[in-house]
């Protein structure tokens, strides 16, 4: 079952979820699971050569091939945030002197407010959540197993031109709050004190 797959019966968003806790960026599941989110960059396939699409290929199928774990690959199409983007925008040019420069910013902003209004401004992500099952309750051995999952993942996606970032324990959870509240995320945004009363439930 995909993680970020919303059940139609009725309960709560955490009840849902089913994360028991989080630790240094290892989400702890019930019976004995765990999981860790890998966020991959993309690659232009349509601008490749036709050569180049059939190395990528058989790049990917041999990468797949030659994987014995279990993993689930997620895309995720959300709405930008732009009030906030603008936000930090606003604030990095506040400060500037020169006018031609801060009426540059000033129409950019106003540009960006406008097109907002009748547009919505679209992300994709793409993730691989790699999961592992141990029922040896030694932490060190559990991020030893997870580690090597990770290691083999990053390695043969990197052989692919892609660039892969491990996810931390905030940004593991702020994926999960963001999908199943929006709106609360938006206005009260996780903050690493909440991530380490979560963390110091669990250790």
């Amino acid at each position: 079952m995909s993680l970020l797959k919303k059940s139609n019966k009725k309960g709560s968003a955490r009840g849902q979820i089913a994360i028991e806790g989080v630790r240094d960026g290892i989400l702890l599941l019930p019976r004995n699971k765990y999981a860790q989110i890998l966020q991959v960059s993309s690659i232009n396939f349509e601008l490749m050569s036709e050569e180049e699409q059939d190395a990528l290929i058989d790049t990917y199928q041999s990468f797949l091939n030659s994987l014995n774990i279990n993993f689930q690959i997620l895309v995720r199409v959300r709405e930008m945030d732009m009030d906030r983007y603008l936000e930090s925008f606003r604030s990095k040019t506040a400060n500037e002197k020169q006018s031609i420069y801060k009426s540059q910013a000033n129409n950019y902003i106003a540009f960006v407010n406008d097109l907002v209004k009748s547009n919505k401004i679209l992300s994709r992500s793409f993730y691989v959540v790699l999961s592992h099952e141990s029922k040896d309750k030694d932490f060190d051995v559990i991020r030893s197993g997870l580690k090597l999952h990770v290691d083999m993942v990053s390695k043969g996606l990197g052989r692919m031109g892609m660039q892969v970032k491990l996810l931390n324990s905030i940004e593991s959870l702020e994926m999960f709050y963001s999908f199943y509240s929006p709106t609360q995320a938006k206005l009260q945004p996780l903050t690493n004190q909440t991530v380490k009363l979560l963390e110091g439930a669990v250790i």
